[in-house]
């Protein structure tokens, strides 16, 4: 044994050596600074194969007095676990203050901004769109996601053997329905249910099986559409244009190429300068310095019969544009799909 109040070696204590050495346990035990110095005078007396309790306790059948010796060993026994568990008791309350006083709140401490969030890219171009066109006269028509061929093709004058009947392009569902392809569906639906003048545009989600960097099988589209007597093709350019400036700013550059639509007449491509590289030329835009961003014609006059109107009284304009093309453009993203991979940065990043 070592320490304080130890026999020499080989020697048996006296009772009231265990006594002396009771006392003197007890006031290092109560002392002990922390739990590390607690924990190291818990081994040194209660360890299970060398404490000194046990070590003592092997030491009573070679006592002179076994009697004394033993209720001696009891008494610092005892006065050992008490102070043990006394001065566990008294750190664990200690700490247990700490940690509450760690965790409290600090009340003089400026308050803590809470998260905000923040609008899609794709909600803020709709409505800045919505909100242009608002300002030229037009109101807004939604229609459903599950369409039927008669709306979504053949009323649009899709002829029964076109391409994005396929279902390469389109997604059919089980019942001959499919998913729209566009919102013009919503425009032949305006057309049935209202008679001329109509400016209206149609935004939601449409459905394609397409998907690299520029497309998404699933995407939002917005399309407009002006009926009346007497509307031109300079009706259609100057709506463009005027739309386009606003939508991104006067310096983007607007071209129109033709093209071929089956529900317009004649039909063009609307192509804006590329707002990632300004026109230089960049991977997004395949290095051309333009981005494709709508297309529009003059509605095709078999569209306005199969809708009841006479196509010598009333013509007309329309034009479609994919909402993701246009956020892609206006905050300078080079693929598509992060717009769909739900990342936060994107989103502080449009906040700002």
């Amino acid at each position: 044994m070592s320490g304080a109040g130890a026999a020499p070696e080989g020697a048996v204590p006296t009772a009231a050596e265990l006594d002396r050495l009771a006392g003197e346990a007890e006031a290092a035990i109560l002392g002990a600074a922390d739990r590390a110095a607690w924990d190291a005078l818990r081994v040194e007396w209660a360890g299970a194969r060398q404490g000194r309790l046990r070590l003592l306790q092997a030491l009573i059948p070679r006592a002179a007095d076994k009697r004394a010796f033993g209720q001696a060993f009891n008494r610092l026994k005892s006065r050992v676990e008490a102070a043990l568990e006394e001065r566990e008791r008294r750190l664990a309350a200690a700490e247990a203050e700490a940690l509450r006083r760690s965790a409290r709140e600090d009340v003089t401490l400026p308050g803590r901004r809470p998260a905000v969030g923040s609008l899609h890219p794709v909600t803020l171009v709709a409505r800045q769109i919505e909100e242009i066109f608002r300002g030229l006269g037009y109101s807004v028509a939604e229609g459903p996601e599950v369409e039927s061929d008669r709306f979504n093709f053949a009323l649009l004058n899709f002829p029964d053997d076109h391409p994005a009947r396929d279902a390469q392009d389109t997604l059919m569902l089980a019942d001959g329905r499919l998913l729209r392809t566009h919102t013009s569906p919503v425009q032949i639906r305006t057309l049935l249910a209202r008679r001329p003048p109509i400016r209206v545009i149609c935004p939601g989600r449409v459905f394609r099986n397409d998907n690299d960097l520029r497309h998404s099988p699933m995407f939002h589209q917005v399309e407009g559409l002006c009926v009346g007597e007497g509307v031109t093709v300079g009706d259609l350019h100057g709506t463009l244009e005027a739309f386009l400036h606003r939508l991104f700013s006067e310096r983007t550059r607007v071209r129109l190429r033709p093209s071929y639509f089956p529900f317009t007449e004649p039909s063009c491509e609307v192509d804006i300068s590329c707002q990632l590289c300004g026109g230089g030329g960049c991977a997004t835009c395949s290095g051309t310095g333009w981005m494709e961003i709508l297309g529009a014609g003059m509605v095709d006059p078999r569209v306005l019969e199969n809708c009841d109107l006479d196509p010598d009284r009333y013509s007309g304009f329309a034009f479609g544009l994919g909402l993701d093309r246009v956020a892609m453009n206006k905050w300078g993203l080079p693929n598509i799909r992060s717009l769909f991979e739900s990342d936060e940065r994107l989103l502080r990043q449009v906040r700002g």
